[in-house]
């Protein structure tokens, strides 16, 4: 079946979240997006006697089950989308199990790309034990299909706080970089052939130019035998030791139209839909660079564990469609509830 008719913006599903997403037609949704129970944390309203994922007996269970939810999942994706994953931890007899990354290696296995591990530093954390420090934060993992995928970064970048500016004549970089010591530094290396001062002379005024032109807005240049290369000197593992070793510099550009976000990700757990009795939501500030980066404005992004229907509820409200599936039908009708407002109010 489709998951949406023509015309839908959203719809919610009762039931089984395996058994439904075996009745979805192959490649339907663009991004998958959800955070299933955590083990051994939560006890949901369940009215027909269906096992509730989170309350194997055995956590290795808890992982086999959720690895087969993601392979039919992975079957309704199109080949161009995303997998976000949102898992937290559990500690067993003392002993913290890792349970984020048992489940993401496992998928792993599965032939699953995992393309980011982000972590969610949830601003305050608890304090329920004096014998190890405070929780704080949870994983959010990105899986892909294939290689190629969906992933608009041009919705997701953070403009710079800072513009080139003009001094002295001259323009600089928006942290006063003006390239007046690094053409000092190749007219005096000892290290550079006379051609490879003649090109890094040459990229230093390539630079400058795009930073005049408004389309760079800061950059650093390392030159060999002055700086050395940031991960590694190793040219078999490090693009940058390869590059320095082969030309004698690298430029590295920090574009005006923006940078990308990184992959540690402050926001505090509470959501402004905290009317509900759910007590496991995460916000929806938490899903829009998910939704923005991978799913195109009028796609379909699909919650597996849709809850009260965080996930369903921020697409909508990015020009998205949602889809979500859940066993209890309380929280079904809190979803829908939620969606109709958002109606009104769009």
């Amino acid at each position: 079946m489709k998951p949406l008719e023509n015309g839908e913006r959203y719809k919610f599903y009762l039931g089984d979240c395996l058994s439904v997403l075996k009745e979805i037609d192959n490649g339907s949704v663009n991004s998958i997006i959800t955070s299933p129970p955590y083990w051994g944390m939560r006890l949901y309203d369940n009215q027909d006697d269906i096992h509730e994922i989170g309350n194997e007996g055995n956590f290795n269970r808890y992982v086999e089950i959720l690895t087969e939810v993601f392979k039919e999942a992975k079957r309704v994706l199109r080949k161009d989308g995303s997998l976000w994953l949102n898992l937290g931890d559990k500690y067993s007899d003392k002993c913290l199990l890792g349970m984020p990354w048992r489940v993401a290696i496992s998928l792993i296995d599965d032939g699953w790309i995992l393309r980011n591990d982000v972590i969610w530093h949830q601003m305050k954390g608890t304090q329920s034990v004096k014998d190890r420090l405070r929780d704080s934060y949870e994983h959010f993992f990105h899986f892909v299909k294939s290689k190629k995928y969906y992933y608009d970064s041009n919705a997701i970048l953070i403009k710079p706080s800072k513009l080139p500016i003009t001094k002295g004549g001259a323009t600089i970089s928006s942290t006063g970089v003006s390239g007046k010591k690094y053409r000092k530094l190749i007219d005096e290396s000892a290290e550079l052939t006379e051609q490879e001062k003649a090109n890094a002379r040459h990229a230093l005024d390539e630079v400058l130019a795009e930073i005049r032109s408004g389309l760079v807005n800061d950059f650093r240049m390392t030159i060999r035998g002055v700086q050395r290369a940031w991960h590694s000197d190793n040219e078999r593992i490090s693009g940058r030791a390869k590059e320095l070793a082969n030309k004698g510099y690298y430029i590295m550009k920090m574009y005006a139209k923006g940078h990308l976000p990184n992959d540690v990700w402050n926001i505090v757990t509470e959501d402004t839909w905290r009317t509900d009795s759910h007590c496991a939501v995460y916000p929806e500030e938490l899903l829009k660079i998910p939704i923005l980066a991978t799913c195109p404005t009028g796609g379909i992004v699909l919650d597996p564990f849709c809850g009260t229907g965080t996930t369903v509820s921020a697409s909508v409200k990015l020009g998205r469609r949602g889809v979500g599936i859940d066993l209890s039908s309380k929280y079904i009708d809190i979803s829908k509830e939620r969606l109709n407002n958002i109606g009104i109010l769009l």
